[in-house]
């Protein structure tokens, strides 16, 4: 005879889980309870892709293409400086090489993720980077990518915040018109010392007037400050394109509401994976998908 399972053990493990649980008042209601019922799985769940800051790092593009196929991955996001070498010091031969290995592959879409930041005091070190942006959303749009990853990065000591705000504003307007002219989405990062907190990147936004200026969620652990994560994400919604996920086992972030509200809104972009790990192991890859997708009902 198999074990019963008490009621205060079944509760536990249903909130552990996360799963909605409905318990029968009585014995004789059994026959309408959730648990008789069958599991509806999400046939619509987000898209995956990967960040190769960290665990690819050092694939180039074939092992890159090859790797994520199997694993299941839909995108990928080409960090600047790795062993990809995808770079503006790349010939409009070896660009195009570069765009036809990624449309002849399964991956559905590619986009590049730069360091280029705009809260410099120095004004020469601004221009700089503003126009090294430009020249890298000409080797996206050379590429085939729809989209480059920039970053605020502080709010640096000394300087009025509503200035360092305001700068960074009118840089992104630069540069995302620029790309917005040549089919490249240009998405800053919620990302370094203060410039991490949404209601900074919403003021970032207004300073910079334009809509052409986009977000890429980066999942960070001030979402969830201040008025809540869910005012934090309405703040922006409108204006995420891209996401980077992190550690999804890790309980203080909200993964599940995150991916509810995305899904709530269509979104269609993806969610890459900015995650470290054996860079040998595609079955790691695989672990990492299969939480994604658990998260989401879809498993």
């Amino acid at each position: 005879m198999k074990p019963i399972l008490s009621r205060r053990k079944f509760l536990k493990g249903a909130a552990l889980t996360g799963a909605a649980v409905v318990v029968p008042a009585a014995a004789g209601c059994a026959s309408s309870s959730a648990a008789d019922r069958p599991f509806e799985l999400n046939k619509n769940p987000l898209k995956l892709g990967l960040m190769s800051w960290t665990m690819a790092r050092d694939w180039d593009i074939d092992t890159i293409i090859a790797n994520l196929t199997e694993a299941g991955y839909g995108s990928v996001e080409l960090r600047t400086t790795h062993a990809h070498g995808v770079e503006v010091t790349l010939s409009a031969g070896e660009r195009a090489e570069v765009k036809k290995k990624f449309e002849d592959s399964p991956l559905e879409v590619i986009s590049l993720a730069s360091a280029f930041s705009y809260h410099y005091p120095d004004q020469d070190r601004l221009k700089e980077s503003i126009e090294g942006t430009k020249e890298y959303i000409l080797l996206a749009r050379d590429v085939g990518a729809v989209g480059i990853r920039v970053f605020p990065n502080e709010l640096p000591d000394g300087v009025p915040v509503e200035r360092t705000m305001e700068q960074i504003g009118k840089s992104l307007a630069e540069v995302g018109e620029f790309g917005y002219n040549h089919g490249v989405e240009v998405r800053v990062c919620n990302h370094g010392r203060e410039t991490n907190r949404i209601p900074v990147i919403k003021q970032i936004f207004d300073y910079s007037n334009s809509s052409h200026v986009y977000l890429n969620w980066n999942c960070d652990r001030t979402d969830v400050e201040g008025e809540g994560f869910e005012h934090n994400f309405n703040l922006v919604k409108d204006r995420i394109r891209a996401l980077h996920l992190h550690e999804m086992w890790d309980e203080r972030y909200p993964y599940r509401k995150l991916f509810s509200l995305l899904s709530g809104m269509g979104f269609q972009g993806y969610c890459n994976a900015e995650i470290s790990g054996n860079p040998e192991s595609v079955r790691f890859l695989r672990y990492y998908r299969a939480l994604f997708l658990a998260l989401q009902n879809a498993l």
